[in-house]
């Protein structure tokens, strides 16, 4: 296991409400297996987390629903004096990933964060900036509308095929008593229009997507830590079941088979960005064999832990605290390197469907 600087301790901040998902559960063990103080800012911790020997100390949100940022920045400020010293400061959920990114400014010198443009973040988590985003660095991705009326969602409805996908653009802006999911699917024009009309609940655009079938082998995620410039510290590619349960495929192997294109099309969206930090990413690929970019997440997810060093124990997270505070993340067999580069796709095939 490589030397970390267990002066260095760490606030794992998480702004969503509810019970805290199980990534952050395995934050807490990698990070306190390593010897390091981990500290968590949360709504009240409830199961697995709040009892884990791992966790040094559970701080508790000052007010249940959102924070606004100058009272969390006070909230921070507050937590810092009772640690006593800098910590590394991990986002657990998209709000508190693009919230601290916002106030890293005010917060130096109290938190170690990735150095990276402030609306970062948010331009990767807003599901319709990252279709922009797809667009403009030429990477496959579902064709998708974002109509500007009920009519237009109806006809965007028809134009590309039911049953679609539905998402709301900002899903961390949905209020839990709107009653409302941050993806749906939609079977006829007229639930189009309808749900439309719910845009000033919801607190974000609709996106209307063509939906991509599921089957055996297509649901894929890239998970990694990304130092200066969008280089790769750490990561590797895992293929999710359709029962739900996760497949990574080992970051140490014996004989690594070439790149798949989720790890080529990570690379070069983080170098694109002169991304740095976590990232997690979701792909589907289609009858052609292109893999699609689904969504993008700013912070650790739920399957960060599959991509593992089976050595030395490396994960994100891990590599990440190394970074912050100056130390060398040992490189890992297997681990995507090299110049990013446009990920190489196939062709689509004469005939078949582009995206928008």
């Amino acid at each position: 296991m490589p030397p970390f600087d267990t002066e260095v301790p760490v606030l794992l901040l998480r702004l969503a409400p509810g019970p805290a998902p199980r990534g952050t559960l395995g934050a807490v063990r990698s990070l306190g297996r390593a010897g390091l103080e981990v500290h968590t800012a949360a709504a009240p911790a409830r199961g697995p987390l709040g009892r884990s020997r791992h966790l040094y100390r559970a701080h508790v949100l000052p007010a249940p629903g959102p924070l606004a940022p100058d009272r969390l920045l006070e909230f921070l400020r507050d937590l810092s004096d009772r640690i006593g010293r800098p910590a590394v400061l991990l986002p657990m959920d998209d709000r508190a990933a693009i919230t601290t990114a916002r106030l890293a400014g005010p917060l130096l010198g109290r938190y170690l964060l990735p150095g990276q443009p402030p609306d970062l973040p948010e331009r990767l988590a807003d599901r319709a900036r990252l279709a922009r985003l797809c667009r403009e660095l030429d990477l496959p991705h579902p064709e998708t509308a974002v109509p500007a009326s009920a009519r237009e969602a109806a006809g965007a409805a028809r134009a590309l095929g039911l049953p679609l996908v539905a998402k709301w653009s900002r899903p961390w802006l949905l209020p839990p008593s709107a009653g409302l999911r941050g993806t749906a699917l939609v079977r006829s024009p007229d639930q189009a229009r309808r749900l439309y009309e719910l845009t000033e609940r919801a607190g974000s655009a609709l996106l209307l997507q063509r939906r991509l079938p599921r089957g055996p082998g297509t649901d894929w995620f890239f998970h990694g830590c990304f130092t200066r410039g969008g280089a790769c510290l750490f990561g590797g590619a895992g293929r999710r079941r359709r029962a739900g349960l996760l497949c990574a495929r080992p970051v140490a192997a014996g004989r690594r088979p070439p790149p798949l294109p989720v790890e080529r099309a990570a690379l070069h969206l983080a170098g694109r960005l002169n991304y740095r930090g976590i990232l997690g990413l979701d792909f589907r690929r289609d009858r052609h064999g292109r893999y699609h970019l689904l969504g993008a997440s700013p912070r650790p997810g739920a399957p960060f832990r599959l991509v593992t060093d089976p050595d030395s124990g490396l994960d994100a997270v891990r590599a990440l605290h190394l970074d912050l505070t100056g130390r060398t993340v040992p490189a890992a067999p297997g681990v995507p390197t090299g110049a990013p580069a446009p990920p190489a796709t196939p062709a689509a095939p004469p005939g078949a469907p582009r995206r928008a």
